[in-house]
């Protein structure tokens, strides 16, 4: 088996080459109006209006950044990827209370108890070690801080998507989609069957591992309505898609004492 080092770099490298198309594939790009509000709900209700100093971990191409930056946050937006970072920064040029950090989310250097909240998109099922960045998370946090996740068992449709899953496979041999990992989606299958996640990510694999870093007051929160402004503004192959995986939405907090 290859080393976590190497792991880390193919998945560096991986996401690098995607930057040029990233916003072009459903999913990733986060389209203004009712999907926009629906991925900023989760942002309102649990970080709160009062201003607050927000780490967004593997931020891409800037598309979350932008929904919790234009809530009146501080943030700073990290990502290993400097291709993703370039997209980013030119997305988001001259902007106040925005700092681009070219880092790894899951050993950020970053001092002790110096944000609000932290938040990501599509990140944790990618960690190598998830317990050393659980542990990072929760060092960098202030007491009372919350943690929000976005993410999904990607591994593996769930029970109630086989079907669509079914019909996109038939739909992609017809006509594939050059923007929904393109040439390199063999790629991708190799480096998930290397993660610790490998296998899938839920909710109730996640929770346990992030209450023995520390954090409590977990809670799981509906992805659906996500799902359903999605499917208010795409097209066929795109609703399928929103009904494949299952989806998970999580809020945890560092204990104020």
């Amino acid at each position: 088996m290859s080393s976590n080092y190497d792991l880390k770099e193919d998945i560096r490298d991986y996401w690098s080459q995607r930057s040029k198309s990233f916003d072009r594939a459903f999913g990733h790009k986060i389209e203004k109006g009712l999907e926009a509000e629906a991925w900023a709900q989760p942002m309102r209700d649990h970080l709160g209006e009062t201003p607050k100093r927000v780490l967004e971990l593997a931020c891409g191409t800037g598309e979350v950044t932008r929904l919790v930056h234009d809530l009146g946050h501080d943030v700073t937006a990290l990502d290993f990827s400097e291709d993703m970072l370039a997209v980013a920064r030119l997305k988001h040029a001259g902007k106040d209370r925005l700092r681009f950090l070219l880092a790894d989310a899951a050993q950020t250097m970053e001092p002790a108890d110096s944000y609000d909240a932290i938040l990501c998109r599509h990140l944790v099922w990618t960690l190598v070690e998830p317990e050393v960045a659980f542990a990072d998370w929760f060092r960098i946090l202030r007491p009372g801080g919350r943690i929000l996740i976005y993410d999904g068992d990607w591994a593996k449709p769930q029970a109630s998507g086989r079907w669509a899953a079914r019909l996109l496979a038939l739909w992609d041999k017809i006509s594939p989609d050059e923007y929904y990992d393109g040439p390199i989606s063999e790629r991708h299958a190799t480096i998930m069957e290397r993660l610790p996640f490998g296998e899938g990510l839920t909710f109730e694999r996640l929770a346990p591992m992030l209450e023995a870093a520390g954090f409590n007051s977990i809670k799981r929160l509906p992805h659906d309505p996500i799902a359903q402004a999605q499917r208010r503004t795409c097209g066929l192959r795109n609703n399928l898609r929103t009904r494949v995986y299952s989806r998970f939405i999580l809020v945890a907090e560092k204990p104020s004492v």
